[in-house]
């Protein structure tokens, strides 16, 4: 465990910080222009050489950039003279540093060496509801400090924190759950759009490290943590509540409009490894239990019509197809469930990733590199494991007041492991409310528990709809041919999804202007083909029913 202490949450010194570090123009931008890219862009890759030779170069100078310095310092973990981080930090000092638990100091001449005990970097995200701009404080990692990771470990912002955010539904709220927050940065994206949020950890260093970042970030001072409070002032207009507790427990009893989560859902071996559980990574129950668990516990915490968004890893089992057994949770949770599979891993791929994750490494520890190693490959084997899934969960309990009278109407299991367009919470907001629509029609479809009969379809014949301004169409042809060979619809938002579309497809998608009805539309196609109605309309409905679920085609009630 950390033998050091967490950075204090003191609202005078925090308040120079931030006047610092603005004054500093200590941003992403900032920090890439003293890196350049070559070095910005190894460092992305966790390789630190290029930059320490940049920053180390810079603070060479007879004046050395307040940026330089301080990415010198709390960025790659390097030690400078006091006397520069004091010109760089000039209302808080290296004294304030030191009191805020963010450094330690030498001694106190101009050129004793002063080192940081924090990372302390900015942070830049757009989400659903726009750019979004911190400071984050979190633990120094492997590649600033060179040792393997403490089990206490607070994790700034990596990718799948930014993942998560930026997949969020930023749609405004009541009331947010962040469970799991770690060094809170999903709390302070849900500060943005909640008049609420309640944040909740099973590591006191970690609420601590939120509550640090809460109030550098937002104008008013927080309460000791555990339970702490901050007022966001000019950038948000939420409450900020950090609880300590197991997962849902500190929430147990009350409602939330949203819950978000990237728990600690690694798959970790109990026995046999001579790593530590990582509090931030390590759920402490076999296989994937912590996201099974909170799949089917989170309805006990959502409001009517209340949207869960989490992170997780699923097992991919010999015999079992994964949407099977993730399916099977969602039959559990009795709730509206989405699910996307972005990667999959086997077992070997898997174990590399999360123990270098922790800083253990062959070339440093080679013992323990290979027994970490034979225990995740002894764990997955025990469980016939064969390779391991990582995804997007996006849960909703249903609302009686909702068109589908809180009957269950979306079990939706799906692998797209392409590129998307992030932000990706604006699409699926707008998935959702496509179903919503097309329950509301009576024509959301047999993958949505409504009978696709000619009722349904007579329903959605009846919609006008719009083609996204996003939808572009493809055409193939063999060369010297008057006809295309396929023809694609292409989403450039969300997905990126193609659908292969017949010629009666891409006629009747291309007429969507809103003026006509689909069953207008899909008349006059078949009256030009010289083929009976019904047939057109049986062929292209359901299809219909498809592209406005997945956004190429939207009610023009909505433009």
């Amino acid at each position: 465990m950390s033998p050091r202490p967490a950075p204090s949450a003191d609202s005078r010194l925090l308040d120079a910080l931030r006047a610092d570090l603005d004054a500093a123009r200590f941003t992403v931008g900032g920090v890439e222009s003293v890196l350049g890219p070559l070095a910005a862009a190894a460092l992305h890759r966790e390789q630190d050489v290029p930059a320490v030779r940049a920053t180390t170069a810079a603070l060479a100078g007879p004046r050395p950039d307040a940026v330089a310095v301080l990415t010198h310092a709390f960025v790659l973990g390097r030690p400078v003279p006091r006397r520069l981080l004091d010109d760089a930090l000039p209302g808080l000092g290296v004294g304030g540093a030191v009191r805020l638990g963010l450094a330690e100091a030498a001694g106190a001449d101009a050129d004793d060496e002063v080192r940081a005990v924090v990372d302390l970097r900015p942070y830049e995200a757009v989400d659903a509801a726009g750019d979004a701009r911190w400071w984050l404080a979190s633990d120094l990692g492997e590649l600033q400090t060179g040792v393997r990771l403490a089990g206490d470990h607070v994790l700034g912002a990596g990718g799948a924190s930014t993942t998560l955010a930026q997949v969020t539904m930023r749609t405004p709220v009541g009331r947010v759950l962040d469970v799991g927050t770690g060094c809170g940065v999903q709390a302070l994206h849900a500060a943005r759009h909640a008049g609420h949020v309640v944040a909740t950890d099973i590591s006191p260093r970690a609420l601590a490290f939120a509550a640090f970042n809460v109030a550098l970030n937002h104008a008013q001072p927080l309460a000791d943590v555990p339970r702490a409070e901050a007022h966001v002032g000019e950038r948000g207009a939420a409450d900020v509540e950090l609880r300590e507790g197991s997962m849902l427990e500190p929430a147990a009893g009350e409602l939330f409009d949203l819950v978000v989560s990237n728990p600690p859902f690694v798959i970790t071996p109990h026995t046999g490894s001579p790593l530590p559980d990582y509090e931030y990574r390590d759920g402490g129950r076999s296989g994937d239990a912590v996201v099974r668990d909170l799949v089917r516990d989170v309805g006990s915490v959502l409001a009517p019509g209340g949207v869960a968004q989490l992170l997780g890893n699923w097992e991919h089992r010999r015999g079992e197809p994964w949407t099977e057994r993730v399916g099977a949770w969602l039959d559990e949770a009795g709730l509206d469930g989405w699910v996307v599979q972005r990667e999959v891993q086997d077992p070997a791929e898997y174990a590399e990733t999360w123990i270098r994750d922790g800083g253990t490494t062959p070339e440093r520890e080679p013992a323990a590199w290979a027994q970490a190693y034979g225990a995740w490959l002894d764990d997955f084997a025990s469980r016939d494991v064969e390779a391991i899934g990582f995804g997007i969960v996006t849960l909703r309990r249903p609302d009686p007041a909702g068109p589908a009278g809180g009957r269950v109407t979306m079990r939706r299991l799906e692998e797209h492991t392409g590129s998307v367009r992030q932000p990706l919470g604006g699409h699926l907001a707008a998935t959702l409310a496509a179903h919503d629509w097309l329950v509301g029609l009576g024509a959301a479809g047999t993958s949505s528990g409504t009978p696709d009969d000619a009722a349904s379809l007579g329903a959605l014949a009846a919609a006008r709809l719009v083609v996204a301004a996003d939808v572009a169409e493809e055409r193939y042809l063999t060369p010297g041919a008057a006809d295309p060979n396929v023809v694609l619809l292409r989403q450039g938002d969300g997905f990126g999804r193609a659908v292969h579309a017949s010629t009666a497809l891409a006629a009747l998608t291309g007429a969507c202007d809103g003026e006509l009805t689909v069953g207008q539309i899909a008349s006059a196609i078949a009256a030009l083909f010289d083929v009976p109605a019904g047939d057109v309309a049986g062929e292209l409905l359901p299809a219909v029913r498809g592209l406005v679920v997945d956004g190429f085609l939207a009610p023009s009630s909505w433009s």
